[in-house]
């Protein structure tokens, strides 16, 4: 099986584990999984949060995602208990088509080392 057709079918079986958990089977997104992914990082599950902290928690999300890659680094816990990340190297220019395959490969790498799929 070719890279992309591997990355193909776990990205459509984390979508449709998440959707059917979070959604009630309703297809998410890309940036509703992004979101997912920031507010199980910061793991105040309790909490609701306004317009401007769901942007901080897909923030946190792309941090934790692209840190393997090296483009960032864990740095800290702040008293409120949101992590902060480090830039390590400055992301390089990529068409929108791109950031997507990257984006998807990530959050699926995210997604089989947290054992949520295989």
């Amino acid at each position: 099986m070719s890279r992309d057709q591997e990355l193909k079918e776990r990205w459509d079986l984390v979508v449709e584990k998440l959707s059917n958990q979070f959604a009630d089977g309703d297809t998410l997104d890309l940036d509703a999984i992004i979101y997912l992914i920031g507010f199980q990082e910061l793991g105040q599950l309790d909490k609701k949060f306004k317009k401007d902290h769901k942007l901080d928690l897909m923030h946190i999300a792309i941090c934790k995602l692209l840190t393997p890659y090296g483009y960032y680094e864990f740095d800290f816990v702040d008293e409120d208990g949101w992590p902060h990340y480090k830039t390590k190297a400055k992301l390089p220019h990529l068409k929108a088509g791109e950031q997507s395959i990257l984006m998807k490969e990530a959050i699926v790498n995210y997604f089989v080392e947290t054992e949520f799929i295989d």
